[in-house]
């Protein structure tokens, strides 16, 4: 995973509340082994609709998802947050994201911003009016930012996941900090009990 100070980019206003995880990639895709090829099945119940949001040209290259309240909602599938990364997105802004689905999310590289209402609100009417418009989630800073507005506003992050974003750490990358520790620890178990190869 890279580390992620900040992102900069379009949104997709996608105007639907409770989208749970089944709806951001639905069962039949998990069967797939790999964390790739996902993006093909994000929403993919929706993207026969023609007016469905992802469909409409002035959208298309968005690396930021501006979704209703309570997104992520359901079962705890990471598979929600690959289709999201494949797809192309670098950043999820909700008004309530599901705590599972952010914790999936920041294991990732996908940035989960949870503003207050009425952030959402001015932020879905401003990429309406406008769908151009660049906005910048800057994960030090913990702001959302429309720079051509002079706009911004705080989003939560508590504080481990933001040293995940800006250190690229998966949970992998975590354990391999400790990597000296436990190759020491290994080397003095006796030799009877059971081991693993660092």
């Amino acid at each position: 995973m890279k580390p992620i100070a900040f992102v900069t980019g379009k949104a997709v206003p996608l105007e639907r509340s409770d989208v749970d995880t089944d709806q951001i990639i639905p069962s039949e895709w998990l069967k797939r082994v790999e964390r790739t090829g996902f993006g093909a099945g994000l929403f993919s119940e929706w993207r026969d609709e023609p007016e469905f949001v992802l469909n409409k040209p002035q959208f298309q290259g968005a690396n930021i998802l501006l979704a209703g309240r309570n997104f992520g909602t359901g079962s705890s599938r990471e598979h929600a947050v690959w289709a999201l990364v494949d797809y192309g997105f670098q950043a999820v802004i909700s008004s309530k994201i599901a705590d599972i689905f952010k914790n999936n999310s920041t294991r990732s590289g996908l940035i989960p911003v949870e503003v207050p209402e009425e952030t959402s609100v001015f932020l879905f009417h401003s990429i309406l009016a406008d769908p151009q418009l660049e906005i910048t989630v800057d994960v030090e800073k913990r702001l959302v930012e429309i720079p051509s507005l002079g706009y911004e506003a705080p989003f939560s992050l508590d504080e481990a996941a933001q040293k995940r974003l800006l250190s690229g750490l998966d949970d992998i990358g975590v354990t391999l900090k400790f990597e000296k520790d436990i190759s020491e620890f290994e080397n003095r178990r006796p030799e009877w009990l059971p081991s693993v190869s660092v």
